[in-house]
């Protein structure tokens, strides 16, 4: 699994408490093909997650640059290890009896205009409502309060 290489310490730890609870982190599979803007999702049925990481190196302009490959990729590794946390937000929402953990009307005034307009994409294209995707794209932004709500709602 080639999106390993852009995670953090911090992710990786997040990657594994996923597998912990019993989910399968997959990548590159046939709905990232479907629909090329995704960079991730989540399969509550199956307990899985995919990673399309050939999208997140498309979107942000990826190169196989052995000189300076962290300066040269850091939006490919953001774009993955946002990916990761979004989609293991859902993940934890689900073992909250499928509902937010978090305050949504607090959690909507922390939005910026990129989220918001991620989150219209999202709402609108997926089945995804919009609390949960609220709380998915703020968490995203938050490694160790994912690591730390996993533990907490699904341990």
């Amino acid at each position: 699994m080639e999106f390993i290489i852009f995670l953090s310490k911090l992710d990786k730890e997040i990657l594994n408490l996923l597998m912990k609870i019993n989910y399968t982190v997959e990548e590159n599979k046939i709905e990232c093909l479907i629909n090329k803007e995704i960079k991730g999702l989540h399969n509550f049925e199956e307990n899985k997650i995919i990673i399309c990481t050939e999208n997140a190196k498309r979107k942000t302009n990826y190169r196989n640059i052995k000189r300076n490959p962290n300066k040269d990729n850091f939006k490919t590794e953001l774009a993955i290890r946002k990916a990761l946390r979004h989609e293991a937000t859902h993940a934890i929402q689900k073992c909250n009896n499928n509902t937010t953990v978090g305050d949504i009307k607090d959690l909507e005034n922390k939005l910026n205009p990129s989220k918001k307009r991620a989150l219209e994409f999202s709402t609108s294209k997926f089945s995804g409502s919009y609390a949960k995707e609220v709380e998915a794209y703020i968490l995203e932004d938050k490694p160790k309060k994912v690591k730390n709500m996993i533990k907490k709602y699904c341990l």
